[in-house]
């Protein structure tokens, strides 16, 4: 019996084993050594992945290069996502990379170098841009873990310092892969609240992966753009993270932080005292100042007999003022007239006489009414003043019982002037009484 026998091509061979690796060994994480490193003029890379007992070939092309943060040299170890392949034309079966990223401790700590340069180039931590923390906070966004030791701290110490003071906080992951982009969120969070006027970005201490959320490249720029002051309280006094760097403030610990953000009570109510001493010496000031302003305006008041007397003037000036108006206008109206007869006696009296002594007729008599018009009028006028000068007189004060006593020459004003047996005058509205005193009561005694 013949056996049928199936013959494969090398070409074919190493297509199928080529497919049988790619479908078997997808998205596959390997860690190991750099050597052999070249990057010909096309951009892809090719290099060798080892460790102490083996060895395998790897490529990254250039369309996936290019997201590299590092650039990667020989004798590095190195972290790679990628998948099995097979290179057919000469039997090789390797890595096909994706992603390369620097193994261990040292890849955070270059990452880390090279943000902070790149970052500082930017001038993110220029101290130009920072800005000042306000007098006295309004509302504290705390963005920290909900969990940690670190909020415990914050609130015991704000509400030790200053118990009124409005604390909010915003729980977020502090550490792993979903730390950064909650912490991002957190800050546009309080960014988009009109209460908030300062933020304290908190944790507490730990490994630099541990604090690895707060160096990433979103998280700084986060900070830098933020509306709100940003004060950052990450790790120990000797932990440094970018988030320090592009802070307005960095602050030591947590604690540190909240003792920056918040005013002393007791310092305030110190002050509140003093300013309270200075208040009432204003007030005291102020009211002497204005005692001696109303001293003055009652030193400025005028007597009524002066302001009678003034009455007096301006109305003796209001007659003389209206006997020249009136003389004024009959200067006036006689010229006129005189004017008038000169200009008919150089006409034809035959023809213009009848007409001309019709309208001398009519202007006389117009002058006539105007002339006891105006004489109405300021007879009235004057009778107006003459009543209101009659009311202010002290005559007429007399005139309605009372009585002005004089000793001396003066008028007396007080009974403790005069003593019994001292002679006086009393000025009644129609004439004046001789008297003598002789006995004196005043207002508190009775009579």
């Amino acid at each position: 019996m013949t056996l049928t026998r199936h013959i494969l091509s090398v070409s074919l061979l190493n297509e199928q084993v080529r497919d049988l690796l790619e479908n078997s060994f997808v998205n596959l994480w390997v860690e190991g050594e750099i050597s052999n490193l070249s990057q010909p003029s096309s951009g892809h890379l090719y290099f060798t992945l080892k460790d102490a007992g083996a060895q395998i070939r790897a490529a990254m092309f250039r369309g996936n290069n290019r997201f590299l943060k590092f650039t990667p040299k020989n004798g590095q170890q190195v972290l790679l996502k990628a998948r099995i392949s097979l290179y057919a034309p000469r039997g090789d079966y390797q890595l096909i990379v994706e992603h390369i990223e620097e193994a261990g401790l040292g890849a955070l700590r270059r990452a880390y170098d090279e943000l902070r340069l790149r970052l500082q180039a930017e001038g993110l931590f220029e101290a130009a841009r920072k800005r000042p923390l306000p007098g006295t906070p309004q509302h504290i966004a705390v963005i920290t873990s909900a969990t940690g030791a670190a909020v415990r701290d914050i609130i015991s110490v704000l509400g030790r310092r200053f118990p009124g003071l409005p604390v909010t906080v915003i729980p977020v992951p502090v550490q792993g892969r979903e730390a950064a982009p909650a912490i991002v969120r957190a800050i546009a969070l309080a960014n988009a609240q009109k209460d908030f006027d300062v933020i304290l970005l908190a944790r507490g201490g730990g490994s630099l992966e541990d604090l690895w959320a707060f160096n990433e490249e979103i998280v700084a720029r986060a900070i830098a753009g933020s509306r709100l002051v940003v004060v950052s309280g990450v790790g120990h006094e000797t932990d440094f993270t970018i988030a320090d760097f592009v802070a307005d403030l960095r602050a030591p610990t947590p604690s540190a932080a909240a003792e920056l953000l918040s005013p002393d009570g007791e310092d305030l109510l110190d002050s509140f005292e003093g300013f309270e001493i200075l208040l009432v010496r204003a007030l005291r000031t102020r009211l002497a100042r204005l005692t001696q302003q109303v001293v003055h305006l009652r030193m400025r008041l005028r007597h009524p007999g002066q302001r009678l007397q003034d009455l007096a003037q301006k109305l003796d000036d209001l007659e003389s003022r209206l006997q020249r108006a009136q003389q004024h206008i009959l200067r006036e109206r006689l010229v006129k007239w005189q004017n008038l007869v000169a200009r008919l006696r150089g006409r034809q009296p035959g023809q213009q006489l009848p007409a001309l002594q019709q309208r001398i007729a009519a202007l006389d008599l117009r002058l006539g009414r105007a002339m006891s018009q105006q004489i109405r009028e300021q007879q009235t006028q004057l009778q107006h003043l003459a009543e209101r000068a009659q009311l202010a007189s002290p005559l007429a004060i007399l005139a309605r019982g009372y009585a002005v006593v004089e000793t001396g020459g003066s008028i007396l004003r007080s009974v403790a002037a005069v003593k019994p047996g001292d002679n006086i005058r009393v000025r009644l509205s129609d004439g004046i009484l001789a008297a003598s005193v002789t006995r004196t009561v005043t207002a508190t005694e009775k009579t």
